[in-house]
């Protein structure tokens, strides 16, 4: 099995760059946990893309002008390799002191190429890129007619007793729904070099002759609770299951992570391109928030 690579910045206490710094950033392969749950990377039984939102980048113009806004990356799940978030913080946080263009639009511009040139050498991919200045707009949500499974159980007393990955949970009760929108606030997972704890939420779409109901559904995302994987991993992960076990004729897996150092990931996987999520994952579009992120 593929190993993580030795230069990894999570749990390491490094300064922030003075100046832009693109050596800093660490791919990491993508392969290393698809192994371990049967995913073939030449053969993906998924499409879909990791969206990361960096709330707080910030850099000069050539005067001295600070300006600040968000910027949104989409990433294809199909690169070979995924970037390790702290180095991609520290790498963003580089730019801070450094002068760009004679005005916003202009420092702008120059800054969008040399971070798409940047990532997509190292992650061996074409990635997208927008920037968006602080204003009120109008956020969509792809979201909005999901059902919260955790506001919407069935029966009174659920008694939750694994905490850690347990697939067979899903097959504990079979409903006759043919298509489900379920949703969780309640996922929690750590950090797989840190041991740190991440929060999110998960959206999930089925469609098929079976799916799970919505208390063994939400009894296997919490066994999440203590497993240690990148979010990009965890949404992998619940996609295989759910696919494994019940071959729907549709499925969508999303999880939106909280905010941590400015910046959230949030992975996305569909059995087809027409059921990502649209405004989540259009580079173009900022949706709606989530409390956490």
């Amino acid at each position: 099995m593929t190993e993580i690579p030795k230069k990894i910045l999570l749990g390491e206490k490094i300064p922030y760059p003075k100046r832009y710094a693109p050596e800093i950033l660490v791919p990491l392969p993508r392969n290393i946990n698809r192994e371990s749950i049967s995913i073939e990377t030449n053969n993906l039984p998924f499409v879909g893309v990791d969206v990361w939102h960096a709330y707080e980048f910030s850099f000069l113009t050539n005067y001295g002008l600070p300006v600040a806004g968000i910027i949104k990356m989409v990433v294809p799940a199909d690169s070979p390799f995924l970037v390790e978030s702290k180095s991609l913080k520290l790498y963003l946080n580089s730019f801070n002191m450094e002068r760009y263009g004679n005005n916003s639009k202009e420092g702008v511009l120059i800054i969008l190429n040399t971070i798409r040139n940047d990532l997509n050498k190292i992650l061996k991919t074409d990635i997208k890129i927008s920037y968006f200045e602080y204003q009120n707009k109008v956020f969509r949500f792809d979201f909005s007619d999901y059902l919260i499974l955790e506001n919407n159980l069935d029966g009174e007393i659920i008694e939750y007793k694994d905490f850690n990955e347990k697939p067979e949970l899903l097959i504990s009760e079979i409903s006759s729904q043919r298509e489900i929108k379920f949703a969780t606030h309640l996922i929690r997972t750590n950090c797989k070099i840190t041991q740190q704890p991440d929060w999110g939420s998960a959206y999930i779409y089925m469609k098929g002759t079976k799916t799970p109901s919505k208390d063994c559904l939400l009894k296997y995302l919490v066994s999440m609770r203590n497993e240690n994987h990148f979010h990009e991993e965890i949404c992998e992960m619940i996609y295989q299951r759910l696919n494994f076990f019940f071959a729907p004729d549709d499925l969508m897996v999303t999880c939106i992570y909280s905010r941590r150092g400015g910046i959230d990931i949030c992975p996305t996987r569909a059995s087809s391109s027409e059921l990502l999520p649209k405004y989540l994952s259009e580079c173009n579009q900022l949706s709606y928030k989530l409390l956490r992120q």
